[in-house]
Order: structure tokens, then sequence, then C-alpha cells
């Protein structure tokens, strides 16, 4: 039997319940995976409280890293004893789980499945991003807010390798030295300052190229305002709450702008895509450019106070929970 966290109705924290399944031996096209590491990420958080609905009831988590223990009809990428790393579907939270093979990645041996299940999902986030969504130059400018999180870290890091000028946004002092530690150019409290003044301050009033939002409803407009004309708004999560725009007409009044809202679904469509940015991902990582700052590592079981302590913005970097 393995231990898994099962979603039985939308809600809190408390609606994550530990319970013992059997899981049985994969079908054809999948992977029987014994998880080492889990990853902690806002859209568990959004599934679990019906923000993004998901079928009931549920295995919580998408992202995680382990050791094949089997392999179905038709799986030729992978055997038994294989390290993999994955982001989505929905099932991390698991001793054991069944995943589709096209969904699993193969894990360097240098890359530790600690630092994997704390990286992919965010850091395959910030490739698409960086490079699929808008390809970023290195004569451009751009925003990130919640810089000092998992994926902010990652997209600042990244940013900054490929030479452009990056600011980010925190939600303390300490927070804000983490983001100066990851390479940006400008870290803005904005608790205590005003970040559209201080980004229309440092661009000498032409403002940034991007903004990267994974904060939503409580940056979005202020987001807009940290534009240049014609520049480009990449709202891609909602910690503060889901963003809903009253007129159209508010992005040509502030400059003929830009929006997208991006997910990983749509970007990492074939095994070819998810590939493609686990390789760029693991390259950086092994060359240092992008490090990977692992928070907090907990056991499996504390699933429901991690998910408290992430929706509370009392976490830095990256969770792990360990089965």
């Amino acid at each position: 039997m393995s231990r898994a966290f099962i979603v039985r109705e939308y809600g809190g924290p408390e609606q994550l319940g530990l319970e013992e399944v059997e899981v049985g031996m994969p079908g054809p096209g999948q992977i029987k995976l014994r998880n080492r590491a889990i990853g902690l990420n806002f859209v568990d958080t959004y599934q679990r409280s019906g923000l993004y609905p998901m079928a009931l009831p549920f295995v919580a988590g998408n992202e995680g890293a382990g050791e094949v223990m089997a392999v179905g009809a038709g799986v030729t990428d992978f055997r038994p004893g294989d390290r993999v790393a994955y982001q989505g579907p929905a099932g991390a939270y698991a001793d054991e789980r069944l995943l589709p093979a096209d969904k699993a990645v193969p894990l360097p041996a240098g890359i530790s499945y600690e630092t994997a299940a704390a990286s992919l999902l965010k850091g395959a986030t910030a490739f698409y991003l960086l490079h699929w969504t808008h390809q970023l130059r290195p004569a451009e400018t751009i925003l990130v807010h919640a810089a000092a999180g998992g994926t902010g870290q990652i997209l600042v890091q990244w940013a900054k390798a490929i030479g452009a000028t990056v600011i980010g946004t925190a939600g303390s002092e300490d927070k804000c030295d983490i983001v100066t530690g990851c390479g940006a150019d400008l870290a803005i409290n904005y608790r205590t300052d005003d970040f559209v003044a201080r980004v229309r301050e440092f661009t000498a009033g032409r403002g940034v190229d991007v903004v990267y939002d994974g904060v939503g409803k409580a940056t979005f407009e202020g987001s807009l305002d940290c534009l240049r004309p014609r520049g480009l708004m990449v709202s891609f999560g909602n910690a503060s709450g889901p963003v809903s725009i009253p007129r159209l007409a508010i992005l040509a009044e502030k400059g003929s702008l830009f929006l997208t809202r991006p997910t990983g679904a749509a970007y990492f469509r074939t095994a070819d895509d998810i590939r493609t940015a686990a390789a760029a991902l693991f390259e950086m990582l092994g060359s240092g450019k992008v490090r990977v700052a692992i928070d907090r590592v907990l056991p499996l079981s504390e699933a429901v106070e991690a998910h408290r302590a992430l929706e509370a913005r009392q976490t830095t970097g990256s969770t792990v929970l360990v089965p």
C-alpha cells in the first residue's frame, strides 16, 4: 500500500487527507514511480481550493522526482531503476504513483532528487516565460513580482544569465536581500515602497519591456503602469487572488499593451516540449548560472502545514516534501 494525500472536497489545507491507496501496476504508456522528493507549488493550492477545478477526488501535487519501479506496455524510453523527474499531471503527494511516460524526463546523475523536485515545474515555467512566451533579449528590462519565491528566484537568475536588466519585488527587506543575491539590479519592498514609482524612477520614466506577475489581483493594475508603450504583461499566477479586467480598453489607455495568461498545460503539450525545457533547466543548474534555493524539506505527512505556510507567504525559495 502507498500513502497519498487525497482531496475529496474543495477548500482549505484541511481538505488534504492522508489515506492508504493501492497503486497497482502501470497500464500501456505508463510508468510506476517511487517518489523520492515532491515539490510544493501554488498550483497545488489552486487545485485544492477549486480555483482550478479538478475532477474529485484526486491526489494532490504536480511535481516530483524518483525512480521507476515498473513500465507498462509500449514504454521504451524508461526501464526499472531509472531516475526521473516530472511536472504534472496531479498525483505527486504520494509514496508511489502511476504517471504517463511522456510526462517524465530523465534525471541526470548530477541533479539530486530534491533539487529536481524543487525546480522542474518552476524552472520549466521560467523557461517558457523567458523563451516561448517572450524571447527575452539582453537589452530588455523586466519586472518580476514575488522574486524571492521559487519561480521568482529562477526567473531572476535566468534572465540575468540572458543579459537582461531585472527588477524584482518582494514583501520584506529580508526577501529583498534574497532577490539582490540572485542578481537583480533593483529589489523593491512592495509593502513599504510604491513599486510603480520606483520602477518608473529606475527606468527614467520609460517603463519595463515585460512584467512577469505570479501574484495576481494585488499587483495587476500597478504592473500595467510599469510597462512601456506596447509592453507585455505576463500574468502567470494568482497568489493574491484571480485577476479580472473590467474593460479591455484599459490596455489601450495605458499604452497599447499586450497581455497574456500562459499555462504550462498549453506550452507542454508533448514529450518533446517538456524535455526541451527540462534539458535547458538542467544545463543552467549544471553550469551554476541558476541555483535552486530549498527553503524547507518536510516529511510528506506535513503537507497540510506546508500549504498553510505557502498561502500565508511565509516561504522563500522552494519547499520539498519527502515520503
